[in-house]
């Protein structure tokens, strides 16, 4: 099949793909490093930052959301609930479902991590203009997209047997 060059990328999307393989790598590890010194493991963590950017959510949803059983998920929210950093409440729809409420939000060892780094991105954020960060922040969110289809498509495969 003859390529069609109009279906190449482009050095500037190339080099876009890589700098947010680099991103996403540097996430990861700033999260660990997060996760060490809270006291949790990284599975735990992820769950938390889930759930701080979803809200309360169901167990369920946040098996889906990790890509971990239904039972790694109950152990995960045991382990989370006694270091208080999740509440479970009956959910008002379901009564069989419990509904996951973060409340983290009030430990000050959380917030005092989180603080440096949201100066600096701030710092960061002031040197665009508004115009430019309303569209680096519409790239982030289906960048987001693409990933959780990815994601998706990931599990899918494994529990499909593919």
């Amino acid at each position: 099949m003859p390529h069609d060059k109009h279906n190449q990328p482009t050095q500037q999307q190339e080099n876009l793909t890589l700098r947010m393989r680099g991103l996403g790598a540097r996430t990861v590890i700033y999260q660990q490093n997060v996760a060490s010194r809270l006291g949790l493991n990284n599975s735990d963590f992820l769950a938390i930052d889930i759930l701080h950017e979803k809200g309360p959510i169901t167990a369920g949803e946040l098996a889906k959301f990790t890509g971990l059983t239904t039972g790694s998920v109950t152990a995960l929210i045991d382990r989370l609930e006694k270091s208080d950093y999740v509440r479970r409440q009956p959910d008002p729809n379901d009564r069989r479902k419990v509904i996951l409420v973060p409340v983290y939000e009030n430990k000050e060892e959380v917030s005092d991590i989180y603080l440096s780094l949201h100066a600096a991105m701030i710092q960061l954020a002031s040197s665009y203009e508004d115009i430019e960060l309303e569209l680096i922040a519409q790239f982030l969110d289906k960048a987001c997209t693409v990933l959780e289809e990815q994601i998706h498509d990931l599990n899918s495969n494994i529990s499909g047997g593919n």
